[in-house]
């Protein structure tokens, strides 16, 4: 997947370089084997361990989510191993498993629908959906409704119950780095990214950068796997996307033939589910269930089952974005 996001602010990654995607990648390849065993659907008994007289997870949601049982999740299935989906049918990855995780302890089911990533948040203002989880990163400008590149107020914004930590990268086709190691190593190039994504607005804003007229020629997509394909086919010199998805990709596409990671990652910032303004129950019950999971070790094994762990987090957060 490529980065999700709005404008992050710069800065040098927190997580690891190259030798950690390396050993991300390794561990995403032992996980595909069993990515079918835990999908979006079925929820149980909650579960949360909360102390008498103590207000369970479950005890915070909304009345309409409880009696409907179903927290709907708008997301872009289409961004292996956040999301996506298997041979079978099924929706897998990292979120779905999370969101299983969280169902359990409030009780209800985390449905997957799939739409088009920039059109989540719309999608959560029209009341399609209860919240967005897609490897969306937290911003105060997504917080705020504000347009990245206008300045402008285009809308309410929405909340964040902060989960994960993820830095960008860029990758090439596999022994054809044409000297790329950085941004700044793209001018006079071309890149295939999905739209509306960091990894969009940084090659943007590096092409403005760019001297002698030899502006970065930028192709986008839809998804990440369409952006993918381009470079594969040679169609463009570089991708770039969030570091599991960039891991996944040079480790499975082509068995591992096809990509390399290239450079350091850069700008990293945490991973938010999204929540419509004024639902704040929903909010709260979600970051309760979310410090539950973490608290209790399921969090980690399902960070772990897809070999992301630099990108955990001890907590969770709302709006902790920047």
């Amino acid at each position: 997947m490529t980065a999700r996001s709005t404008r992050r602010t710069a800065a040098t990654t927190r997580i690891a370089a190259v030798g950690a995607i390396a050993v991300a990648g390794t561990m995403l390849l032992t996980a595909c084997g069993d990515q079918t065993k835990n999908n979006d659907s079925g929820s149980t008994k909650a579960s949360t361990g909360a102390s008498a007289g103590e207000n369970s997870p479950a005890d915070l949601l909304p009345a309409d989510i409880k009696s409907k049982g179903v927290i709907r999740v708008g997301s872009d299935i289409a961004y292996p191993p956040v999301e996506f989906k298997d041979k079978s049918g099924a929706t897998v990855g990292i979120d779905p498993d999370l969101g299983a995780a969280l169902g359990k302890v409030l009780g209800v089911e985390f449905k997957f629908e799939n739409g088009t990533f920039d059109t989540l948040v719309t999608g959560l203002r029209a009341k399609r959906y209860d919240v967005a989880m897609s490897a969306m990163t937290d911003s105060k400008e997504r917080q705020e409704g504000i347009d990245p590149e206008t300045k402008k107020k285009v809308g309410e914004g929405v909340d964040f119950v902060d989960y994960f930590t993820a830095g960008v990268s860029i990758y090439t086709k596999k022994g054809d780095d044409q000297g790329i190691k950085t941004w700044a190593d793209l001018c006079g190039k071309k890149i295939a990214v999905q739209r509306n994504t960091v990894s969009h607005d940084l090659a943007k804003d590096e092409s403005k950068k760019c001297a002698g007229g030899k502006k970065i020629a930028i192709e986008t997509y839809d998804t990440d796997l369409e952006a993918q394909t381009r470079i594969r086919s040679g169609g463009a010199d570089a991708g770039s996307s969030d570091f599991p998805v960039a891991a996944y990709a040079v480790k499975t596409s082509g068995g591992g033939k096809d990509f390399q990671i290239v450079g350091d990652q850069v700008e990293a910032a945490p991973y938010g589910i999204a929540v419509a303004k004024g639902n704040d129950k929903l909010t709260q019950a979600i970051k309760a269930a979310m410090d539950e999971i973490i608290k209790s070790g399921e969090y980690d094994k399902i960070i772990a089952k897809w070999g992301v762990e630099a990108g955990a987090v001890t907590e969770a957060k709302v709006n902790g974005g920047s």
